[in-house]
């Protein structure tokens, strides 16, 4: 049997995931995806990916769309290619918005209101959230968005000029507020998603087999390692990653991966659906009618409910 192929974002949040192959016999090759989540549907639907943890909102507002074929063919949403199968952390993402670190036109999150965007791609975590961001100031104009794939391009096309401001998550921007890095920024805000920030999707055949369960256990046995040995988790996040000791110590604070990864909440779903609605990312999407309870069903391959239900916690 051919290993699993698994996507990630290779930040602090995959720290388990390298636990649960150095320690517990993961049996997949881990791929990284340093343009994030928008880039891993791409995969996902391509069928270069089997499974992949990453943004939920970015999860979420690519199986509303829906994939290019059933668009073209008006297949139903349930035949969407890959589904949501369990809950990798439980606490929200922080969003730090961040422009060039010499660019004194910007200094505060007013400024931004009509300003370029740079994302990383097109239906990706830091495109889905921009419009959060304008519905939570009120501005009815979606941003225009330049997508410049990696982080390192984003921070170069705020000192450019290429792009106005970008998002990204909080501790991988933080040490480039210093002049002193490669591309500094400056920060001018920050926004947190209204929903826990990272989930485990697989493609659908895949689903409900040995091969998925394995992994969710696996995985479980490298959260369970990182919580019981944080010390190393911050050696590792400080040497192999992008961090400094003290930021990954901080973030360790902030965050709380899930106790039992396996299946995702239906409310979580529908929370995350309305609000992307009521932004417009899914405009012409999935959800007429008030049918979001019914529609969030049917984004997800393993409900949290039903494992509940069923006496597995």
């Amino acid at each position: 049997m051919l290993p699993l192929r698994v996507g990630y974002v290779p930040e602090h949040f995959s720290t388990p995931l390298h636990f649960a192959q150095t320690y517990f016999a993961l049996s997949a090759d881990l791929i990284p995806f340093p343009s994030g989540t928008g880039h891993m549907v791409t995969a996902l639907r391509a069928g270069e990916l089997d499974i992949a943890i990453g943004l939920t909102e970015g999860w979420i507002a690519a199986l509303a769309k829906g994939s290019p074929s059933s668009q073209t063919t008006n297949k139903p949403q349930e035949e969407n290619d890959f589904k949501l199968v369990g809950t990798y952390v439980e606490t929200p993402l922080c969003w730090a918005i961040s422009t060039g670190h010499d660019r004194g036109d910007i200094t505060s999150i007013q400024d931004l209101k009509g300003k370029k965007l740079g994302v990383s791609r097109i239906g990706s975590g830091s495109y889905v959230m921009s419009y959060v961001l304008a519905d939570r100031e009120g501005w009815n104009q979606p941003f225009e968005c330049v997508p410049l794939q990696t982080f390192e391009k984003l921070r170069k096309g705020v000192n450019d000029r290429t792009v106005d401001f970008f998002m990204w998550e909080y501790f991988t921007s933080k040490r480039y507020y210093s002049s002193a890095t490669l591309h500094p920024i400056k920060q001018v805000g920050e926004i947190y998603t209204p929903w826990s920030s990272w989930k485990i999707v697989a493609r659908t055949p895949l689903i409900n087999t040995l091969e998925l369960n394995s992994f969710l256990d696996k995985s479980n046995a490298g959260i369970e390692y990182f919580e019981e040995h944080k010390e190393e988790a911050v050696q590792y996040i400080s040497t192999e990653l992008d961090y400094e000791e003290e930021d990954a110590k901080e973030w360790m604070r902030t965050v709380r991966f899930s106790g039992d990864v396996r299946g995702v909440k239906k409310d979580v779903v529908q929370k995350t659906m309305e609000m992307l609605c009521k932004a417009g990312v899914t405009e012409g999407g999935a959800w007429p009618g008030g049918a979001e309870f019914n529609e969030a069903k049917r984004l997800l391959g393993i409900g949290k409910e039903e494992i509940e239900t069923s006496g597995r916690t």
